[in-house]
Protein backbone atom coordinates (compact mmCIF):
# COMPACT_ATOMS: atom_id res chain seq x y z
CA UNK A 1 0.00 0.00 0.00
CA UNK A 2 1.37 3.28 -1.13
CA UNK A 3 1.02 6.49 0.76
CA UNK A 4 -1.83 7.88 -0.68
CA UNK A 5 -3.81 4.26 -0.18
CA UNK A 6 -3.23 4.14 3.49
CA UNK A 7 -4.56 8.27 4.03
CA UNK A 8 -7.34 6.84 1.95
CA UNK A 9 -7.81 3.65 4.07
CA UNK A 10 -7.49 5.59 7.06
CA UNK A 11 -9.99 8.45 6.66
CA UNK A 12 -12.30 5.64 5.50
CA UNK A 13 -11.81 4.31 8.82
CA UNK A 14 -12.53 7.40 10.75
CA UNK A 15 -15.60 7.77 9.00
CA UNK A 16 -16.49 4.70 10.29
CA UNK A 17 -16.29 5.72 13.71
CA UNK A 18 -17.99 9.40 13.05
CA UNK A 19 -20.71 7.78 15.67
CA UNK A 20 -18.35 6.78 18.24
CA UNK A 21 -16.25 10.29 17.52
CA UNK A 22 -19.70 12.21 18.60
CA UNK A 23 -20.96 9.94 21.09
CA UNK A 24 -17.43 10.03 23.12
CA UNK A 25 -17.91 14.22 22.34
CA UNK A 26 -21.23 14.06 24.13
CA UNK A 27 -20.66 12.04 26.80
CA UNK A 28 -18.20 13.89 28.05
CA UNK A 29 -19.88 17.19 27.33
CA UNK A 30 -22.77 15.87 29.53
CA UNK A 31 -20.44 14.95 32.24
CA UNK A 32 -18.20 17.28 32.72
CA UNK A 33 -15.59 16.40 35.40
CA UNK A 34 -12.42 18.66 36.23
CA UNK A 35 -9.41 17.58 36.52
CA UNK A 36 -8.00 14.40 38.65
CA UNK A 37 -11.82 13.90 39.05
CA UNK A 38 -12.38 12.43 35.31
CA UNK A 39 -13.45 8.58 36.85
CA UNK A 40 -16.15 8.66 34.11
CA UNK A 41 -14.27 10.16 30.99
CA UNK A 42 -11.54 7.93 32.01
CA UNK A 43 -13.68 4.74 32.59
CA UNK A 44 -15.61 5.38 29.15
CA UNK A 45 -12.02 5.93 26.73
CA UNK A 46 -10.79 2.53 28.00
CA UNK A 47 -13.44 0.35 27.57
CA UNK A 48 -13.96 1.77 24.27
CA UNK A 49 -10.44 1.53 23.37
CA UNK A 50 -10.35 -1.80 25.08
CA UNK A 51 -13.23 -3.30 22.81
CA UNK A 52 -11.28 -2.31 20.07
CA UNK A 53 -7.99 -4.91 20.77
CA UNK A 54 -5.99 -1.85 22.81
CA UNK A 55 -3.99 -3.29 25.98
CA UNK A 56 -4.72 -0.28 28.62
CA UNK A 57 -2.54 0.31 31.69
CA UNK A 58 -2.13 3.78 33.99
CA UNK A 59 1.71 3.90 34.40
CA UNK A 60 1.09 6.78 36.58
CA UNK A 61 -1.54 5.74 38.81
CA UNK A 62 0.46 6.39 41.96
CA UNK A 63 -0.10 10.50 41.34
CA UNK A 64 -2.55 10.42 38.25
CA UNK A 65 -5.56 7.45 38.79
CA UNK A 66 -7.36 9.36 35.83
CA UNK A 67 -4.63 8.90 33.63
CA UNK A 68 -4.00 5.82 31.32
CA UNK A 69 -2.27 4.44 28.62
CA UNK A 70 -3.41 2.71 26.01
CA UNK A 71 -1.58 0.32 23.15
CA UNK A 72 -2.11 -1.61 19.71
CA UNK A 73 0.68 -2.93 17.10
CA UNK A 74 3.38 -4.67 16.79
CA UNK A 75 5.15 -2.04 14.21
CA UNK A 76 8.65 -0.66 15.19
CA UNK A 77 7.18 2.81 14.46
CA UNK A 78 5.81 4.50 17.61
CA UNK A 79 2.68 7.10 17.12
CA UNK A 80 1.30 8.72 20.02
CA UNK A 81 -2.25 10.48 20.25
CA UNK A 82 -2.67 12.86 23.58
CA UNK A 83 -6.47 12.61 24.75
CA UNK A 84 -7.68 15.37 27.35
CA UNK A 85 -11.14 14.76 29.14
CA UNK A 86 -10.65 17.72 32.33
CA UNK A 87 -13.89 20.43 32.18
CA UNK A 88 -13.39 23.53 33.94
CA UNK A 89 -14.97 24.33 36.94
CA UNK A 90 -18.83 25.87 36.81
CA UNK A 91 -18.34 26.15 32.60
CA UNK A 92 -17.87 22.54 31.60
CA UNK A 93 -16.13 21.70 28.76
CA UNK A 94 -15.36 25.26 27.52
CA UNK A 95 -11.85 24.38 26.42
CA UNK A 96 -13.53 21.39 24.13
CA UNK A 97 -11.65 18.76 26.18
CA UNK A 98 -14.39 16.70 25.18
CA UNK A 99 -13.62 17.00 21.94
CA UNK A 100 -9.50 16.25 21.91
CA UNK A 101 -10.53 13.12 23.54
CA UNK A 102 -12.98 12.82 20.52
CA UNK A 103 -10.16 13.10 17.90
CA UNK A 104 -7.44 11.86 19.48
CA UNK A 105 -9.27 8.18 20.43
CA UNK A 106 -10.66 8.40 16.90
CA UNK A 107 -7.39 8.69 15.36
CA UNK A 108 -6.37 6.52 17.51
CA UNK A 109 -8.42 3.55 16.67
CA UNK A 110 -8.48 4.33 13.30
CA UNK A 111 -4.49 4.16 12.97
CA UNK A 112 -4.19 1.04 14.61
CA UNK A 113 -6.95 -0.79 12.44
CA UNK A 114 -5.13 0.12 9.45
CA UNK A 115 -1.38 -0.11 10.76
CA UNK A 116 -1.02 -2.31 13.67
CA UNK A 117 1.83 -4.46 11.77
CA UNK A 118 3.76 -1.29 11.08
CA UNK A 119 3.27 1.02 13.74
CA UNK A 120 2.56 0.50 17.45
CA UNK A 121 -0.28 3.03 18.45
CA UNK A 122 -0.21 4.65 21.79
CA UNK A 123 -3.60 6.59 22.99
CA UNK A 124 -2.41 8.51 25.92
CA UNK A 125 -5.14 9.60 28.77
CA UNK A 126 -4.17 12.65 29.94
CA UNK A 127 -5.73 14.12 33.40
CA UNK A 128 -5.93 17.93 34.44
CA UNK A 129 -4.33 19.63 31.45
CA UNK A 130 -5.96 22.86 32.77
CA UNK A 131 -4.35 22.46 36.57
CA UNK A 132 -1.80 20.28 37.64
CA UNK A 133 -0.51 18.95 33.93
CA UNK A 134 -0.56 15.15 34.42
CA UNK A 135 1.58 14.81 31.20
CA UNK A 136 4.49 16.89 33.15
CA UNK A 137 4.80 14.10 35.40
CA UNK A 138 4.37 11.57 32.07
CA UNK A 139 6.91 13.16 30.89
CA UNK A 140 9.51 13.34 33.58
CA UNK A 141 9.03 9.31 33.60
CA UNK A 142 9.49 8.99 30.56
CA UNK A 143 6.28 7.96 29.56
CA UNK A 144 6.64 9.41 25.85
CA UNK A 145 10.85 9.20 25.36
CA UNK A 146 9.86 5.76 22.56
CA UNK A 147 7.64 8.10 20.69
CA UNK A 148 8.25 8.42 17.14
CA UNK A 149 5.51 11.69 17.11
CA UNK A 150 3.25 12.78 19.81
CA UNK A 151 0.18 13.95 17.84
CA UNK A 152 -2.93 16.09 19.70
CA UNK A 153 -5.42 19.43 17.97
CA UNK A 154 -6.82 21.41 20.32
CA UNK A 155 -10.50 23.20 19.32
CA UNK A 156 -10.16 27.09 18.69
CA UNK A 157 -12.48 29.82 16.66
CA UNK A 158 -9.72 29.29 13.92
CA UNK A 159 -7.69 26.47 12.43
CA UNK A 160 -3.77 26.92 12.53
CA UNK A 161 -0.62 25.70 12.55
CA UNK A 162 2.45 26.23 14.40
CA UNK A 163 3.45 28.51 16.50
CA UNK A 164 4.42 27.67 20.43
CA UNK A 165 3.54 28.58 24.13
CA UNK A 166 4.61 30.08 27.08
CA UNK A 167 6.55 27.97 29.58
CA UNK A 168 4.98 28.73 32.84
CA UNK A 169 5.97 28.14 36.65
CA UNK A 170 3.55 30.01 38.73
CA UNK A 171 5.24 31.45 41.85
CA UNK A 172 3.89 32.18 45.27
CA UNK A 173 5.49 34.42 48.01
CA UNK A 174 4.99 34.60 51.69
CA UNK A 175 6.12 36.90 53.76
CA UNK A 176 6.04 36.16 57.33
CA UNK A 177 5.39 39.04 60.26
CA UNK A 178 4.69 39.39 63.61
CA UNK A 179 1.18 40.53 64.70
CA UNK A 180 0.32 43.66 66.82
CA UNK A 181 -2.49 45.78 67.52
CA UNK A 182 -2.07 48.85 65.62
CA UNK A 183 -2.52 51.18 68.50
CA UNK A 184 0.28 49.50 71.04
CA UNK A 185 2.69 52.35 72.08
CA UNK A 186 5.24 50.00 73.08
CA UNK A 187 5.02 46.64 70.74
CA UNK A 188 4.78 47.84 67.45
CA UNK A 189 5.13 44.16 65.08
CA UNK A 190 6.79 43.21 62.07
CA UNK A 191 4.20 44.06 59.37
CA UNK A 192 4.42 41.33 56.61
CA UNK A 193 2.19 43.41 54.39
CA UNK A 194 4.74 46.43 53.94
CA UNK A 195 7.11 43.75 53.13
CA UNK A 196 4.84 42.39 50.22
CA UNK A 197 3.75 46.03 48.82
CA UNK A 198 7.28 46.81 49.21
CA UNK A 199 8.49 43.51 46.72
CA UNK A 200 5.65 44.08 44.40
CA UNK A 201 7.26 47.64 43.99
CA UNK A 202 10.50 46.36 43.30
CA UNK A 203 9.40 44.01 41.25
CA UNK A 204 7.59 45.73 38.60
CA UNK A 205 10.90 47.53 38.82
CA UNK A 206 12.55 44.32 38.04
CA UNK A 207 10.23 43.56 35.29
CA UNK A 208 11.68 46.40 33.15
CA UNK A 209 15.33 44.22 32.93
CA UNK A 210 13.79 41.06 31.37
CA UNK A 211 14.75 41.62 27.67
CA UNK A 212 13.38 38.46 26.30
CA UNK A 213 9.56 38.23 26.10
CA UNK A 214 7.55 37.36 29.13
CA UNK A 215 4.59 37.79 30.84
CA UNK A 216 4.44 38.83 34.70
CA UNK A 217 1.08 39.29 36.60
CA UNK A 218 0.09 38.93 40.25
CA UNK A 219 -2.54 39.03 42.88
CA UNK A 220 -2.43 39.89 46.52
CA UNK A 221 -4.54 36.84 48.13
CA UNK A 222 -3.76 37.28 51.54
CA UNK A 223 -2.30 41.12 53.09
CA UNK A 224 -4.21 40.72 57.05
CA UNK A 225 -6.96 39.84 58.91
CA UNK A 226 -8.34 43.36 60.01
CA UNK A 227 -7.13 47.02 59.96
CA UNK A 228 -6.67 47.69 63.44
CA UNK A 229 -3.89 44.23 63.32
CA UNK A 230 -0.87 44.64 62.13
CA UNK A 231 -0.18 41.83 59.76
CA UNK A 232 1.68 38.98 60.48
CA UNK A 233 1.47 37.03 57.27
CA UNK A 234 1.02 38.30 53.18
CA UNK A 235 1.24 36.67 50.24
CA UNK A 236 1.30 36.86 46.66
CA UNK A 237 0.47 34.65 43.44
CA UNK A 238 2.50 35.23 40.39
CA UNK A 239 2.21 33.71 36.60
CA UNK A 240 6.00 34.08 35.58
CA UNK A 241 6.05 32.90 32.08
CA UNK A 242 8.64 33.28 29.31
CA UNK A 243 9.08 32.05 25.54
CA UNK A 244 11.74 30.09 26.50
CA UNK A 245 11.74 27.48 29.63
CA UNK A 246 15.68 27.97 30.18
CA UNK A 247 14.94 31.95 30.74
CA UNK A 248 12.08 31.71 32.51
CA UNK A 249 13.97 28.23 35.52
CA UNK A 250 17.43 30.13 35.08
CA UNK A 251 16.99 33.99 34.88
CA UNK A 252 13.69 35.42 35.92
CA UNK A 253 12.57 33.11 38.69
CA UNK A 254 15.81 33.23 40.24
CA UNK A 255 15.93 36.63 40.49
CA UNK A 256 12.38 37.25 41.32
CA UNK A 257 13.34 34.80 44.63
CA UNK A 258 16.48 37.06 45.21
CA UNK A 259 14.24 39.79 45.36
CA UNK A 260 11.82 38.37 48.06
CA UNK A 261 15.10 37.26 49.78
CA UNK A 262 16.44 41.08 49.70
CA UNK A 263 13.59 42.68 51.01
CA UNK A 264 12.63 40.41 53.65
CA UNK A 265 16.16 40.39 55.27
CA UNK A 266 15.65 44.97 55.26
CA UNK A 267 12.44 43.82 56.54
CA UNK A 268 13.45 41.06 59.12
CA UNK A 269 10.56 39.24 58.00
CA UNK A 270 10.76 35.73 56.87
CA UNK A 271 10.07 34.87 53.17
CA UNK A 272 8.44 31.74 51.86
CA UNK A 273 8.89 31.34 48.28
CA UNK A 274 6.68 28.15 46.56
CA UNK A 275 5.75 27.15 42.98
CA UNK A 276 1.82 26.22 43.33
CA UNK A 277 2.01 24.55 39.70
CA UNK A 278 4.15 22.45 37.69
CA UNK A 279 6.65 23.64 35.02
CA UNK A 280 4.90 24.16 32.07
CA UNK A 281 7.42 24.49 29.16
CA UNK A 282 7.27 26.38 26.02
CA UNK A 283 5.68 24.38 23.42
CA UNK A 284 7.86 22.72 20.57
CA UNK A 285 6.19 22.49 17.30
CA UNK A 286 7.79 20.39 15.36
CA UNK A 287 8.67 21.76 11.50
CA UNK A 288 8.56 18.32 9.59
CA UNK A 289 5.01 17.71 11.48
CA UNK A 290 3.98 20.75 10.69
CA UNK A 291 3.83 20.32 7.43
CA UNK A 292 2.69 17.42 7.13
CA UNK A 293 -0.68 18.64 8.80
CA UNK A 294 -0.45 21.52 6.05
CA UNK A 295 -0.31 18.71 3.82
CA UNK A 296 -3.49 16.83 5.36
CA UNK A 297 -5.42 20.18 6.06
CA UNK A 298 -4.99 21.09 2.39
CA UNK A 299 -6.18 17.22 1.05
CA UNK A 300 -8.61 17.79 3.26
CA UNK A 301 -10.52 20.98 2.12
CA UNK A 302 -9.66 22.96 5.67
CA UNK A 303 -9.25 26.32 5.39
CA UNK A 304 -5.96 27.28 7.88
CA UNK A 305 -3.25 29.66 8.64
CA UNK A 306 0.36 29.42 10.09
CA UNK A 307 1.40 31.18 13.22
CA UNK A 308 4.89 32.52 12.96
CA UNK A 309 7.81 30.61 15.17
CA UNK A 310 7.28 32.49 17.87
CA UNK A 311 3.01 33.51 18.43
CA UNK A 312 1.60 32.56 21.82
CA UNK A 313 -1.02 33.14 23.45
CA UNK A 314 -1.30 30.53 26.76
CA UNK A 315 0.57 27.64 28.19
CA UNK A 316 -0.14 23.54 28.16
CA UNK A 317 1.41 20.87 29.44
CA UNK A 318 1.90 19.53 25.81
CA UNK A 319 5.12 21.52 25.83
CA UNK A 320 6.94 19.04 27.96
CA UNK A 321 6.25 16.12 25.53
CA UNK A 322 7.61 18.33 23.23
CA UNK A 323 10.91 18.78 25.20
CA UNK A 324 11.31 14.92 24.67
CA UNK A 325 10.21 13.65 21.42
CA UNK A 326 8.76 15.39 18.35
CA UNK A 327 5.14 16.98 19.12
CA UNK A 328 2.44 19.18 17.24
CA UNK A 329 -0.46 20.49 18.39
CA UNK A 330 -2.83 22.61 15.70
CA UNK A 331 -5.95 23.87 16.30
CA UNK A 332 -9.28 23.27 14.49
CA UNK A 333 -11.93 25.96 13.94
CA UNK A 334 -15.32 24.45 15.79
CA UNK A 335 -17.02 27.98 16.02
CA UNK A 336 -16.06 32.03 15.08
CA UNK A 337 -15.37 35.09 17.37
CA UNK A 338 -15.12 32.83 20.54
CA UNK A 339 -12.98 32.81 22.99
CA UNK A 340 -11.93 29.83 25.26
CA UNK A 341 -13.36 29.48 28.85
CA UNK A 342 -16.66 31.32 27.69
CA UNK A 343 -20.20 29.93 27.98
CA UNK A 344 -19.78 30.74 24.46
CA UNK A 345 -17.19 28.31 23.63
CA UNK A 346 -18.54 25.53 25.82
CA UNK A 347 -21.59 25.88 23.72
CA UNK A 348 -19.95 25.20 20.46
CA UNK A 349 -17.83 22.49 21.75
CA UNK A 350 -20.85 20.17 21.64
CA UNK A 351 -22.14 21.50 18.46
CA UNK A 352 -22.81 19.83 14.82
CA UNK A 353 -20.28 22.07 13.51
CA UNK A 354 -17.21 21.08 15.98
CA UNK A 355 -18.28 17.01 14.93
CA UNK A 356 -17.85 17.69 11.75
CA UNK A 357 -14.60 19.49 12.55
CA UNK A 358 -13.63 16.82 14.85
CA UNK A 359 -14.04 14.61 12.26
CA UNK A 360 -11.34 16.52 10.19
CA UNK A 361 -8.89 17.03 13.01
CA UNK A 362 -9.09 12.90 13.46
CA UNK A 363 -8.71 12.55 9.76
CA UNK A 364 -5.76 14.96 9.92
CA UNK A 365 -3.68 12.93 12.98
CA UNK A 366 -4.54 9.83 10.97
CA UNK A 367 -2.56 11.58 7.91
CA UNK A 368 0.12 12.49 10.16
CA UNK A 369 0.96 9.24 11.77
CA UNK A 370 0.91 7.60 7.58
CA UNK A 371 3.80 10.28 6.51
CA UNK A 372 5.79 9.16 10.24
CA UNK A 373 5.54 5.68 9.20
CA UNK A 374 6.61 6.28 5.73
CA UNK A 375 9.51 8.11 6.76
CA UNK A 376 11.03 5.18 8.19
CA UNK A 377 10.03 3.21 5.33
Amino acid sequence: MNKKELKECLWDAVDEYEELLRYIGTTLYEHPETGKNEYKAAAELKNIVSRQGFTVTNPVEECFPTAFEAVKGTGPVHIGFLAEYDALPELGHACGHNLIAAMSTVAAVATAQCCSEELTVHLYGCPAEETEGSKVYMAQKGIFDNLSAALIIHPSDRTMIGGTSYATHPLQVTFIGKAAHVADKEYKGLNALDSLVDFYKRLKKLEETFDKPHLLGCIITEGGTAPNIVPDRATLKATVRALDTDYLENVMLPQIKELAAEVAKEHCTPVETEHYEPLYKNMINNAALNVYFIEAFNTLHEEFGVYEEEDAEGSTDVGNVSHVTRAAQPEIAIGYHINAHTPEFAAAANSDFAYIQALTGAKAMAAVAAEVLFEKR
